[in-house]
């Protein structure tokens, strides 16, 4: 890619970036609609369980489930060209 499609790209995406951050509006979330019932917040605690360690304890009982239950055979195994696997290598 040239200096002159680069420099096209990069003032498409700044404008694209530019005129989504000034189309949102953050300041009409202050306003309450009719019907609005936002409710408690969350202390600290719950944010980080909610958002840090859930996902992190999510993926690992997924990571776990598929190492355990994992039925791949040594010889369909994917290895370095030029070795060999301890299956496929003669005694």
């Amino acid at each position: 890619m040239d200096k002159k499609n680069a420099l096209r790209a990069g003032a498409l995406a700044a404008g694209t970036t530019l005129m989504m951050l000034l189309m949102s509006v953050p300041a009409s979330a202050l306003t309450r609609d009719d019907g609005d019932d936002p409710g408690t917040g969350l202390s600290v605690i719950e944010t980080l369980g909610l958002f840090v360690v859930a996902p992190l304890v999510l993926f690992g009982v997924i990571a776990g489930l598929v190492m355990v239950l994992d039925k791949s055979k040594n010889e369909h195994r994917v290895i370095a060209p030029k070795t060999r696997s301890k299956a496929t290598t003669k005694a």
